[in-house]
């Protein structure tokens, strides 16, 4: 028995759990001990499934989760990883490099292995929402705001930032400035993401145009934090540069852990490629297997009041 596959992409790393191979429960609780770098396995987040006996042709289910626990409505980069967990555990109905559908709490998405050796996945991220009712954010007083935010004034500490929202399964805000750093992710990531003006808080993108096919971005997570990448993020970010007329159709964004390219539809729709692998698997210890099942009986109890 397999507890635990765990992948990354561009340094931004999940723990699969896949219930045809592990019993272990699966709540916000024991992810979050789960992905604890120091009493865990440590990982960005958690993608449970698939959820329910499936077959070629039909959407296969998955859950994804952040590793605060919160629940992640769709991640770019997780399901280039789960696409490639389904190849690598099934080759013979996952690894020919047919299109099928991995379905999220956001919705369906198409997905293509592209290049198995390379770990090549194209995922299909729908079509954006720039509507700030979809985030949702409101105004200065609380109150909700209707229509495109699109270049929009954010108060944060002495600064007057001008961000886009994006909304592609989770929200998005970016933030174009000179020079994207780790630095200025970590100092003004917090405030943007739980800002008073997002209630359900935000990601946030620090982005530079290098010009027409090149975005540069430094990524802080309302789940996770500072990331040195994120598919969703890049797609948001170039959603959002190409609606400001800052690049074209096509468009690589570049990230501190790696790259991914995006493709933009003429109505908007956006696809992402990039690469992701493998980097362990194992069996969780007694003591950490007691302690999450410790976790999982206390949150039914909970719940069952």
């Amino acid at each position: 028995m397999t507890d635990f596959f765990k992948y990354q992409a561009a340094g931004n790393d999940y723990l699969v759990i896949d219930p045809r191979h592990t019993g272990v429960a699966v709540s916000p609780e024991t992810v979050r001990l789960l992905c604890d770098r120091h009493l865990g396995v440590g990982a960005d987040g958690v993608l449970h499934g698939p959820l329910e006996p499936f077959s070629p042709g039909s959407p296969v289910r998955l859950a994804m989760y952040n590793s605060d626990g919160s629940v992640c409505g769709r991640s770019g980069n997780g399901l280039r990883m789960f696409a490639l967990h389904l190849a690598e555990r099934e080759p013979g109905t996952w690894g020919g490099g047919e299109e099928f559908t991995v379905r999220t709490l956001a919705g369906d998405s198409p997905v293509r292995i592209t290049d198995a050796a390379a770990g090549r996945v194209r995922v299909g991220m729908g079509r954006p929402s720039f509507d700030a009712a979809d985030l949702p954010l409101t105004d200065e007083d609380g109150k909700p705001l209707s229509g495109r935010a699109v270049d929009v004034p954010l108060s944060v500490g002495d600064e007057v930032l001008r961000v886009t929202c994006v909304h592609n399964g989770n929200p998005h805000t970016v933030v174009p400035v000179e020079r994207p750093t780790a630095e200025l992710a970590r100092r003004l990531g917090p405030a943007i993401a739980r800002h008073d003006r997002f209630p359900e808080a935000t990601n946030v993108q620090f982005m530079r145009a290098v010009g027409p096919d090149v975005l540069e971005i430094e990524v802080f997570e309302r789940g996770a934090g500072y990331v040195t990448a994120s598919g969703s993020s890049a797609c948001a970010a170039a959603s959002a540069a190409r609606e400001r007329g800052l690049c074209g159709d096509r468009v690589e964004v570049r990230m501190p852990g790696g790259s991914v390219h995006i493709g933009l539809a003429a109505d908007g729709r956006v696809t992402m490629t990039g690469t992701a692998e493998q980097v362990a698997a194992g069996v969780l210890a007694p003591a950490l297997r007691a302690r999450l099942a410790r976790l999982a009986r206390l949150a039914a109890a909970e719940g069952s009041r």
